[in-house]
């Protein structure tokens, strides 16, 4: 089975990602290394010198092959399943579960402003009210794309606790 994570910045896809595979056995993927790898810069390059729009079309022509390895756990951009036709491909795997990892405004905007620096989107922001009222109005225009995720898991608290739900749902 594929179990493919999405959810804003900082909602925890890098982190609980790896921790979800190692539990269940099988391989871990992320997009954005994907991309990476595939583009020779970081993320945070390709919007520094090639913008938004640059890397939105690279991520939507990489995500198909990328969804075509093997069964395992995929963490997908934070905007990977809100632009073009992406949720669509998305879906149309087949034996997979997709997963939102659901946080609140308030922890999204403090934990992306400790660590703004390597997030474009937000890193010109100077502080976390700031920061915070981004991310209100972002997870506003991508929630619609989010909830149509399988299942949506409360990860708020800790990244064990959200492994722990992630563990008894997948069950």
């Amino acid at each position: 089975m594929k179990i493919i994570i999405f959810g804003y910045m900082t909602s925890g896809k890098s982190l609980i990602g790896p921790k979800l595979a190692q539990k269940l056995e099988v391989p871990f993927y992320d997009l954005d290394q994907f991309i990476e790898a595939n583009e020779n810069m970081s993320v945070s390059e390709i919007f520094q010198t090639k913008g938004e729009l640059y890397f939105r079309k690279k991520e939507h022509s990489y995500l198909p092959a990328f969804l075509q390895q093997p069964d395992g756990v995929y963490a997908l951009g934070g905007g990977t399943p809100c632009y073009g036709s992406n949720l669509d491909i998305i879906k149309a795997q087949e034996n997979a579960k997709t997963v939102y990892l659901n946080v609140s405004v308030a922890q999204l905007g403090q934990r992306l402003f400790h660590n703004k620096a390597e997030r474009p989107l937000v890193a010109h922001l100077g502080t976390q009210a700031a920061v915070t009222e981004f991310v209100g109005k972002h997870l506003f225009e991508r929630l619609s794309y989010y909830n149509q995720a399988d299942y949506s898991i409360n990860a708020n608290g800790t990244p064990e606790e959200t492994l722990t739900q992630l563990l008894k749902l997948l069950g």
